[in-house]
């Protein structure tokens, strides 16, 4: 049974993670294995809890809105 874990920066909305969970069940569908058997999980993070390349993601945010 295949679990999938997504980690997102928060703020998406429950609608937008109904599309997302639609549309990979429906790749694994194509690829012969049941909804049923697959579990999505959504993990929110604040983008205060992500570096990328070495910086921290909300200082790139902030700078980048600028």
């Amino acid at each position: 049974m295949p679990v999938v874990k997504i980690d997102l920066l928060e703020g998406k909305t429950p609608k937008e993670k109904e599309s997302l969970a639609k549309s990979l069940l429906k790749a694994f569908e194509e690829n012969h294995i049941p909804k049923e058997w697959v579990t999505i999980i959504f993990s929110d993070a604040p983008k205060e809890n992500w570096v990328v390349a070495g910086e921290m993601l909300a200082d790139k945010i902030k700078r980048e809105k600028k």
